[in-house]
């Protein structure tokens, strides 16, 4: 199994950070590359996830195609966001995302990751010398546009939803 972490400092307000740690249609963006889709078999395929949802997503990676369902299994809004595979190529993944406001007013935004690769006697061999690397550089890319949307005019687009259903739940 490997575990790593990855801290990205965000200049915008942690739930605005949160929302988009969250987003389907970010998470989508993030992972253009690899052709990432939201299928529509039983769970969300696009907007916020919330406690309980689940996403099917479809990938190629290492040239083929993989079908990856999770769900949110932890969601304390805005400080924690916790992201488990039921279903997929490896034997487990989990994925905690962590946030804290800084002295600054930025947001910190931490990833906790444990993957656990498919195959018993190949899958220590695979995370060893490939699967640290290739998953925390999908991590890197995924901050990266959350950072860049969050830190723009941008993210409204992906939010203007979820502030009216804030603003009228506070009416």
């Amino acid at each position: 199994m490997i575990r790593f972490e990855k801290t990205t400092v965000i200049d915008a307000p942690i739930e605005r950070c949160f929302d988009l740690a969250r987003s389907v249609d970010v998470h989508l963006v993030a992972n253009v590359h690899s052709g990432e889709q939201a299928l529509a078999v039983g769970g969300i395929t696009s907007g916020l996830t919330g406690l309980g949802q689940q996403v099917t997503w479809r990938a190629k990676h290492f040239g083929f195609w993989h079908d990856l369902t999770s769900e949110v299994t932890l969601l304390e809004p805005p400080f924690h966001l916790q992201v488990t595979m039921i279903k997929g190529i490896f034997r487990s993944m989990q994925a905690d995302h962590i946030f804290r406001v800084l002295p600054t007013g930025a947001t910190e935004m931490k990833d906790i990751y444990a993957i656990a690769a498919p195959l018993p006697i190949l899958g220590p061999t695979a995370e060893f010398l490939f699967l640290r690397r290739y998953m925390l550089a999908l991590v890197r890319e995924r901050n990266a546009v959350i950072k860049r949307i969050a830190e723009s005019a941008e993210w409204p687009h992906y939010l203007t939803a979820v502030e009216t259903k804030r603003k009228d739940v506070l009416q």
